[in-house]
């Protein structure tokens, strides 16, 4: 591969150049740009020696641009605004503090911490928009490892080293059984004893189904599922209607139908989740997303479920 002319230049010395074309001197230059006057005068001559060319001439102590140097500066001006508004657009694209944020959330969360989070944006940062996108917690890593969304209101997902959590809140699951049900009176319910009970569930990649296979592993039997079903709504009004009795997380207590109650589960059979705000490492910096933070923090009293 033949050599390229601009071999040996890189985007610092052009920086540097424009820092002393517009200061006027090797000090000022160096003071914008937070480095030594020593480091601006190498990068300088590094230019001509890559050029090939004088870019400067020496006048008693200063150093003055020829007019090689006045057309470079140009130049690199032009590529300065090039970069800058590249980066813009890019981390739009990737939405890194862009003018909208995208907010994946369970179901489950649409009740209180949904609505807390947008109007606390809203507050924070009104100028930003706040977009919601639900789904289960498998769909929710996906979208966000693919960009698809910013951050995800979830259970903590599991061996995922390259994503952040913001811990919410934890959450126990309960028995849910109609209110006309034998169970509706009991103190706690003893799993292993409903071997013979019809249940309906959700499907896999929900928080609650991996909650629900998790209990009846600890009880010992697989549960006779009389139906699945795709949102966590749904399957309230299917123990309403008495299609099976189902397990439940407590955040989901005050949107229950009116005939469904929730027990709770001998101590042996409890599972907790905790829920969090979840992000990318690599988005750690991002504005918005750090605005998300905040008002997450300043949620979590609030977003507590005991």
């Amino acid at each position: 591969m033949s050599q390229r002319e601009d071999d040996g230049i890189t985007l610092r010395q052009l920086q540097m150049l424009l820092a002393f074309m517009e200061a006027g001197n090797l000090a000022r230059a160096a003071e914008r740009l937070q480095t030594s006057a020593v480091s601006v005068h190498r990068a300088l001559h590094a230019l001509e020696e890559a050029l090939r060319c004088v870019l400067f001439r020496q006048e008693g102590r200063n150093l003055v641009p020829t007019a090689a140097a006045q057309r470079l500066a140009e130049m690199a001006r032009g590529m300065d605004r090039l970069l800058v508004d590249g980066v813009r657009a890019t981390r739009e694209i990737a939405g890194y503090a862009a003018d909208r944020i995208r907010i994946g959330s369970m179901y489950s969360l649409t009740s209180r911490a949904v609505p807390a989070l947008v109007l606390g944006m809203k507050q924070r940062k009104p100028e930003v928009q706040t977009e919601l996108m639900l789904g289960s917690n498998a769909d929710l890593l996906a979208k966000l490892r693919d960009g698809a969304i910013d951050a995800a209101l979830m259970a903590v997902p599991a061996d995922a080293a390259d994503v952040e959590t913001e811990p919410l809140f934890e959450d126990e699951t309960f028995f849910a059984a109609p209110a006309q049900s034998a169970y509706a009176a009991q103190a706690e319910v003893d799993l292993g004893a409903c071997a013979g009970e019809r249940f309906v569930s959700l499907g896999e990649g929900f928080a609650t189904h991996d909650s629900f296979g998790q209990a009846f592993r600890m009880a010992g039997f697989a549960p006779q599922i009389a139906m699945h079903t795709g949102d966590i709504y749904t399957l309230m009004n299917l123990v309403a209607g008495g299609v099976g009795c189902t397990l439940l997380p407590g955040r989901v207590r005050n949107v229950l139908p009116p005939n469904v109650v929730l027990v709770p589960l001998q101590s042996r059979y409890r599972v907790r989740q905790t829920i969090g705000l979840n992000f990318l490492r690599s988005r750690e910096r991002d504005p918005n997303l750090l605005a998300v933070l905040a008002v997450c923090r300043s949620l979590k009293a609030s977003l507590h479920q005991g």
